[in-house]
C-alpha cells in the first residue's frame, strides 16, 4: 500500500508512544448539571488527554467526529491553523493512531477536511485504519454560492469517514453494519401516489411506480429472463421491450401478476407493466447520500454562535448543530459515547446532549471554559438554538469538567507519589490487557482476563500504607488475594500477575503458585 513521506515521518510514528500519562483533575465548580452521566470536557493539550483517557476509554467510543485545523494559511484566534505541511502531518498522526485506540469494533471516525489536506490525510489515515476499513469521502455543501473572487469557487467541504474494522470479505465494514437509516423525509414519501386502474385504487394503499425490467444491452441479456407475460385485463401475452429482461424470474414475475403488484395503467392496457412499491412497506428510513447539500450551511453555525456568545466572529469556522446531528443520527444511538478531541466552540458535545449520547469533548486554551463550558451550560438548561426543536430538547444531564494535572511518572519512569491506587491499577491493567478497566478498584484483585489474574498492591489498598500491611507480597497476603479471586469466580486456577513492592514469597514458592511478580515502580510500564 502506498504511503506518505514527510521530513519527521520516522520520529512522528512514534510519538505517541513517548507521550507521558497526565492525570485529570476534576474541577468541581466548572462542572454542572447532572455529573453522573459520565460526559466529559476536558480543557488540555488533546494528545495528552488523550493518552490520559486510553486506559479507561479504550474500545468504548462508538463514534469520533473532529474538525482539525485544516492548514488554510490563516492565523484563528482560538489556534494557529498557519502549520507547515510536515508539521501539520506530525501533529495529526499521533492523534489519529490514538484515536483509532478508542472506538468500538463496529465504531466509525469522521473527520472533516478541505482540500488543503484533505488527499494527504486520506493517505495518512488509510495506512492507521487499513485501506479495505475507509467508508467514504461525504461532500457536504458548506456554503449556498462560490466565492466572487475566483473563476470556480469551492462550495463544499470533505468529511472523510473510516470504520475500525471489517469482518472477513463482508462488503461492508462493521460500523456500516450498525448504522442507522436517516429518518424518510416529506419529499420521499411524496414519490408515492393513488394511481387509478381498471379495478380500482390498489387496497393496499399509495404506491410509486419501477421499472420491472432490466437492461439487456452489452452482453447482458439472460434467455431465462425472456417470458412471456398475461396482462389480467386485456389477456394478451407481453414480452419484455427490446433489449430488455424482466427484473425477476418467472416464478416471481407471475406471482407479482398474480397478486395485483403490478400497475397496466390507467385503462390495463400497458405495453410493459411497471412494479408497485407500497408505502406501508417501504423501510422506516432512508439511505443516506454521499452528497449532503440542503442540510446546513456555515452561515447557519454563524448565526448560532451569535446567538450563543453574542459575537458573529467568535469561531472562523463552527460547524452548523445540523451536520453534527446527521452524523451522530447515522453512526450512533442513544448511550453511545461520542468523542471530539478538537472540540472547539463545543457543538459536538452539545448536539450529542440533546441526542442523549454521552460525550468528551477536549479542547485547549482558555476558551474551554469560556466557550466549551459556556455553551454546555446553556444547553443543560433547555437553550432552543440550532437542533433543540428537532430532538424536543427541554435541557437536563450534565458534565464534569476536567484539566490535565500531574504526570502519573516522573522523567525516570517512576510513579508519582499522589497517584491514587485505582489510577495505578487502570493503567496497570491497561498495559497488560490492552482493554479499558471498567470496574471501580475496591481491592487488590484488578480483574482476570483471558484466563490470568491481575493484582496491585500498592498505597494501602488494604487499610494501611505499611509495606507489611499491604504492598507487599506474603504468605498471608497471598490468602487474601486467593480469597479475593474465589468471590470473583471460585473455579479460577490459573496464572496470576502481582504487581507489589517486594516479594517475600520466593523463587520456588511464585513458581509453585503459578505467580508472576512485578515490582512497582520499575515494572509498571506506560503503554
Amino acid at each position: 500500500m502506498p504511503i506518505l513521506n514527510w521530513l519527521t515521518r520516522d520520529d512522528d510514528i512514534k510519538a505517541s508512544q513517548s507521550v507521558p500519562y497526565r492525570l485529570l483533575e476534576e474541577v468541581p465548580e466548572l462542572s454542572y448539571g447532572d455529573q453522573s452521566l459520565g460526559n466529559m470536557l476536558i480543557q488540555g493539550d488533546n494528545l495528552e488527554a488523550l493518552k490520559a483517557l486510553l486506559p479507561f476509554y479504550a474500545g468504548r467510543v462508538k463514534c469520533i467526529y473532529i474538525d482539525p485545523p485544516y492548514n488554510t494559511q490563516s492565523a484563528f484566534a482560538q489556534y494557529d491553523d498557519n502549520l507547515e505541511h510536515s508539521q501539520w502531518l506530525a501533529m495529526m498522526w499521533p492523534r489519529i493512531q490514538l484515536l483509532r485506540e478508542f472506538l468500538t469494533e463496529d465504531g466509525s471516525i469522521w473527520v472533516s477536511i478541505d482540500d488543503h489536506q484533505a488527499h494527504y490525510l486520506k493517505v495518512v489515515m488509510d495506512e492507521i485504519f487499513g485501506r479495505k476499513n475507509f467508508i467514504l469521502n461525504v461532500a457536504w455543501q458548506k456554503r449556498d454560492g462560490p466565492p466572487n473572487d475566483r473563476k470556480i469557487g469551492m462550495v463544499h467541504e470533505h468529511i472523510l469517514v473510516w470504520a475500525k474494522s471489517r469482518e472477513g470479505n463482508s462488503k461492508q465494514t462493521k460500523a456500516e453494519l450498525s448504522f442507522n437509516l436517516m429518518p424518510r423525509t416529506e419529499k420521499a414519501n411524496a414519490q408515492y401516489d393513488v394511481f387509478n386502474e381498471p379495478s380500482g385504487p390498489d387496497p393496499r394503499g399509495p404506491f410509486r411506480k419501477v421499472d420491472s425490467t432490466t437492461n439487456a444491452k452489452g452482453g447482458r441479456n439472460v434467455d431465462s429472463l425472456i417470458f412471456p407475460l398475461k396482462n389480467p385485463y386485456t389477456g394478451e401475452e407481453v414480452f419484455p421491450r427490446k433489449g430488455r429482461n424482466w427484473a425477476h424470474n418467472k416464478e416471481d414475475m407471475q406471482r407479482l401478476n398474480k397478486e395485483g403488484r403490478l400497475y397496466w395503467g390507467v385503462k390495463g392496457t400497458a405495453g410493459t407493466p411497471m412494479k408497485k412499491l407500497y408505502l406501508n412497506e417501504a423501510k422506516d428510513g432512508m439511505t443516506a447520500p454521499s452528497v449532503w447539500s440542503g442540510l446546513a450551511l456555515n452561515q447557519h453555525a454563524s448565526t448560532e454562535m451569535e446567538r450563543i456568545f453574542g459575537e458573529k466572529a467568535a469561531f472562523e469556522t463552527p460547524k452548523p448543530e445540523a451536520l453534527i446531528e446527521r452524523i451522530l443520527s447515522i453512526a450512533t444511538a442513544e448511550g453511545d459515547i461520542v468523542l471530539d478531541s478538537f472540540l472547539g466552540s463545543g457543538t459536538t458535545a452539545a448536539v450529542a446532549q440533546k441526542m442523549r449520547r454521552r460525550y468528551i469533548g477536549i479542547e485547549n486554551g482558555d476558551h474551554a471554559e469560556t466557550h466549551c463550558s459556556t455553551r454546555l451550560k446553556g444547553v443543560v438548561d433547555g437553550e432552543q438554538w440550532g437542533v433543540s426543536e428537532n430532538q424536543n430538547w427541554v435541557g437536563g444531564g450534565g458534565y464534569k469538567f476536567f484539566r490535565l494535572g500531574a504526570q502519573a511518572y516522573n522523567q525516570d519512569g517512576l510513579i508519582d507519589p499522589d497517584i491514587n491506587f485505582a489510577t495505578l491499577a487502570a493503567h496497570v491493567w491497561f498495559s497488560e490487557t490492552n482493554v479499558p478497566c471498567n470496574h471501580p478498584q475496591v481491592s487488590p484483585v484488578i480483574g482476570i482476563h483471558h484466563g490470568i489474574a491481575y493484582a496491585l498492591l500498592y498505597n494501602g489498598v488494604l487499610g494501611d500504607r505499611r509495606p507489611h500491611a499491604g504492598n507487599v507480597l506474603t504468605r498471608k497476603l497471598l490468602h487474601v488475594l486467593r480469597e479475593e479471586l474465589a468471590s470473583i469466580d471460585a473455579s479460577f486456577n490459573g496464572p496470576i500477575v502481582v504487581y507489589g513492592e517486594s516479594n517475600r514469597l520466593g523463587k520456588e514458592r511464585l513458581k509453585e503458585e503459578n505467580i508472576t511478580f512485578k515490582q512497582t515502580p520499575y515494572d509498571v510500564t506506560a503503554r
